[in-house]
């Protein structure tokens, strides 16, 4: 009888439940700032991103593309020289000098990368491959392909400081050439239309870019601009 009574008095307490409000009990040694986790911000077009403290743990699925010809030769975020034949990665919040590995959901190949650079600040993507490793897991041709990405640790200890990517010297390329005066043609076509623009060798090609402008969200701006009047396949540089 004490067995039912007791039953019944459970019942009658947990039918009230449903009305409260569900209360997780946080042990105090475990209560941290979620800046905790930031080993330090920046920010990009308004949007402020936190770098991981660890890669520890990290796994991710989302879409990935490539970055080529455009940055070749150029500096990352690490401080190293961008080398379109070699296996690296931009990625937005893991510590630089993480190896990551990159599987291609859609086909089943797979490549080990380290991430030197940071990005892509493109909405929906998760992670930007050199052009060998777009290679390596057949992604060159579409561009993007869904992935899932592991942190698999730091081989090297890279001594690194936050690019300032709100600030800086940046261009819009709008064409690259091998013939110089085909690209001398382009910029004047391009001047013509109200843009500053010039052309650089860089890689054995004649690039002609329109700027500088100092801020990324004004690179944003002016390439979106250059789409719209016609000029396919503009990107940002920086320089």
């Amino acid at each position: 009888m004490k067995r039912l009574i007791g039953a019944l008095l459970l019942i009658l307490l947990c039918a009230g439940c449903g009305a409260q409000k569900r209360v997780i009990f946080i042990p105090k040694s475990s209560r941290k700032p979620v800046s905790s986790a930031c080993k330090y911000t920046y920010t990009v077009s308004g949007k402020k991103y936190c770098v991981r403290r660890s890669y520890r743990g990290f796994v991710q699925v989302g879409i990935a593309s490539w970055y080529g010809p455009g940055f070749h030769g150029s500096r990352t975020a690490s401080g190293e020289i961008y080398d379109m034949y070699k296996l690296t990665a931009a990625h937005k919040t893991l510590p630089l000098g993480t190896y990551v590995k990159v599987i291609n959901l859609e086909n089943g190949k797979s490549v080990i990368v380290k991430v030197n650079d940071r990005g892509p600040f493109v909405k929906g993507r998760i992670i930007d491959l050199s052009y060998a490793a777009a290679k390596k897991i057949g992604m060159l041709r579409k561009g993007t392909a869904k992935v899932k990405i592991i942190a698999l640790g730091k081989r090297v200890d890279h001594r690194y400081k936050p690019v300032p990517y709100s600030k800086g010297r940046f261009f819009v390329q709008v064409g690259a050439f091998r013939n110089k005066l085909n690209a001398y043609k382009f910029k004047w076509l391009v001047s013509k239309k109200g843009y500053r623009a010039k052309v650089v060798k860089l890689r054995g090609y004649y690039r002609v870019f329109v700027g500088p402008v100092s801020t990324y969200s004004k690179a944003e701006r002016l390439k979106r601009e250059l789409l719209k009047r016609g000029f396919d396949g503009s990107f940002i540089v920086s320089l």
